[in-house]
């Protein structure tokens, strides 16, 4: 009987390229790819884990909400004004000013105006927690660890000047990993993609198609570029948009209520006043 070959078969060669560890990002991506079109996962746990890959190279500029666009809450405001702006905004903490959006005093979280409405003393001031700041450059993976470290879950962008360039959230962080994350406010599956609020205005999925839309508010639409109001309102502005843009289209404003660096997810629809016209 002769002595078995020392040359590796055929199945322990193939079995050595598939195992070996890839060399670089890209040969990685390649892999989970190739796994996914064998259905070894789905396309959810794809863009996870593309996500998740991807964080160490956005910056935290890429993905801030700009200055402009930063939902701030006055220290000199009256209680009753800073709760309507608090339940009309629909976020869980505010960065609080005093005389310009430069002076961060600190953040106020939604739930402890609770207090003065239980008839607990209560002095903005005295309820603000720290502010965090942190440089436009800094990589998002590093920002991930340091808000699980810190428990902070905002923080407060400055540019190389010291002035403040915008802000960010832990949940902004997270969606650029597993994409938009429901809150409180995001849409129950089951009360459609249209929702009307008692300001006359709607909650509209991004992802609504354009025909439903024209069906619910008789608009005539056409969706020969896009598909989707989401669609339509990125090619308005040639680009996707970022959270609270505003954008105007035949008799509607289309406002963004949520966003992230990959896709538009809730918008905030409501008609135009009809221009005031003079005269017969």
């Amino acid at each position: 009987m002769e002595p078995s070959s020392s040359r590796p078969t055929l199945l322990e060669r193939l079995s050595a390229l598939l195992t070996r560890g890839p060399e670089d990002r890209g040969e990685l991506l390649d892999l989970l790819h190739a796994a996914y079109e064998r259905n070894i996962f789905d396309a959810d746990a794809l863009t996870m884990i593309e996500g998740a890959l991807g964080v160490s190279d956005i910056q935290v500029r890429d993905v801030m909400v700009p200055r402009a666009q930063m939902d701030v809450v006055h220290v000199d405001d009256s209680i009753d004004k800073i709760t309507a702006f608090a339940i009309d905004a629909a976020h869980s903490r505010f960065p609080v000013i005093g005389e310009n959006k430069d002076d961060v005093l600190g953040v106020l979280l939604a739930k402890d105006l609770l207090r003065y409405y239980a008839g607990k003393d209560f002095d903005l001031r005295d309820m603000l927690r720290p502010a965090v700041f942190i440089p436009e450059s800094k990589r998002l993976n590093v920002l991930l660890r340091e808000f699980r470290v810190s428990r902070n879950h905002m923080a407060i962008v400055v540019d190389e000047y010291g002035g403040v360039a915008g802000l960010i959230t832990i949940e902004d962080v997270l969606e650029q990993i597993v994409g938009d994350i429901e809150d409180e406010y995001d849409f129950d599956e089951e009360a459609g993609n249209i929702i009307a609020d008692q300001a006359g205005r709607y909650r509209v999925k991004a992802t609504t198609e354009i025909e439903a839309f024209n069906e619910a508010f008789a608009t005539a639409f056409v969706d020969d570029d896009y598909d989707t109001v989401g669609g339509l309102v990125i090619h308005l502005l040639g680009r996707l948009p970022k959270r609270n843009e505003v954008v105007e289209y035949e008799g509607f404003r289309f406002q963004v209520l949520r966003a992230d660096s990959r896709r538009v997810y809730t918008l905030l629809v409501e008609r135009m006043a009809a221009p005031h016209t003079v005269g017969g």
